[in-house]
């Protein structure tokens, strides 16, 4: 059973690197937030997984249970603050505001 565990881990994990590729070369700022939402939702599983194989899932479930909160938190922090910003480029909607001034 050991092994079904390990080897289901060590799955998520590869899964993880797909979404990895999505969070760099990302076309969008949505598809990078979403793409580390869920690899820290990939690490959570992958926690559990890891105590159920050393047979300490009381352990193991809080510490889980405390990525899964701060991945929520900030999911949420870098939804608010490029929804405001609007862009992932520093300085973009300045040259937003040139390019249209008619300049």
């Amino acid at each position: 059973m050991e092994n079904f565990f390990l080897g289901i881990s060590l799955t998520l994990g590869c899964l993880a690197l797909f979404c990895l590729y999505r969070g760099i070369f990302g076309p969008t700022v949505l598809d990078r937030i979403i793409s580390i939402s869920v690899i820290g939702t990939k690490t959570t599983v992958i926690l559990i997984l890891i105590g159920l194989i050393y047979k300490r899932v009381d352990m193991f479930v809080d510490i889980a249970l405390a990525y899964a909160l701060l991945n929520f938190i900030a999911t949420m922090a870098a939804s608010k603050f490029f929804r405001r910003r609007g862009s992932i480029v520093p300085g973009a909607t300045y040259y937003r505001e040139k390019k249209g001034s008619g300049r």
